[in-house]
């Protein structure tokens, strides 16, 4: 997801239907999937909620703009929709949502940067987004990151963080994709199958909310095509990121 898709992706999302309600999949989804956290986000005054991730989180963000709560800084995608809901939902609260994801980026790119884009803003819920472009790369563009390396890596970005920000509750993303749809050929399988195992363990090792996308977006498809969440099989169009919003306000009470 490199850097140039930026228009492509700010335009998938505009383009397509609003999902409105996503009920077929919120519950049902959560019901049927072992998180490794099993009780839910319990939001207090003054929260700092940290977005962090790759394309699918950044979507055309304002990079040079690093105020909470604000459209610009939020971009245009899932967590711009549940920034959105936690502020009217939660007005007393006066909670401060920040988003630092970046297209293209891999682990070892969060690595470079954690310190400043995510450590820095001391955020008490974390919720991150990666992997998707950790299996991509070796597709594409002939990358050699192995899914050993990818879970040790992820591994040590939050033993990092952990060490710093020892009270912050995390929320971690399975990186999803849609067969069949886009980019997402029979090429993808097995193999990233084992990426969203290993997301899966390092939720379940550091006592994160697993966020089953792949469930998620799964589920959708009985109501609609693949494309129709998602117009390249990874990058969610309007509908796909409330939906992906919706599901992110499930590891929330």
């Amino acid at each position: 997801m490199s850097t140039n898709r930026r228009s492509f992706i700010k335009k998938s999302i505009i383009g397509a239907g609003l999902l409105t309600g996503a009920n077929f999949m919120g519950n049902d989804v959560f019901a049927h999937e072992n998180m490794a956290k099993s009780s839910k986000i319990n939001l207090s005054d003054e929260d700092i909620i940290l977005f962090q991730g790759d394309s699918i989180t950044d979507v055309g963000r304002d990079r040079n703009n690093r105020n909470p709560n604000d459209t610009g800084a939020l971009g245009h995608g899932y967590a711009l929709l549940a920034a959105s809901q936690l502020l009217n939902k939660y007005p007393e609260k006066k909670l401060k949502i920040h988003n630092t994801g970046i297209s293209g980026n891999r682990v070892p790119d969060l690595q470079k940067r954690w310190e400043e884009d995510t450590l820095a803003f001391k955020p008490t819920i974390l919720s991150i987004l990666i992997g998707v472009n950790d299996f991509w790369r070796t597709i594409d563009r002939g990358a050699k990151t192995t899914v050993e390396e990818y879970k040790t890596q992820y591994q040590q970005l939050l033993q990092n963080t952990m060490q710093k920000l020892p009270d912050v509750k995390l929320i971690i993303g399975e990186p999803f994709a849609v067969k069949g749809v886009g980019h997402i050929t029979e090429a993808w399988y097995p193999k990233f199958l084992a990426y969203q195992d290993a997301a899966r363990d390092v939720a379940k090792e550091f006592n994160a909310i697993l966020l089953p996308y792949q469930k998620v977006f799964d589920n959708a498809q009985k109501s609609a095509p693949g494309a129709y969440w998602a117009a390249d099989g990874v990058h969610p169009t309007l509908a796909g990121a409330q939906m992906m919003a919706s599901a992110w306000m499930e590891c929330i009470k």
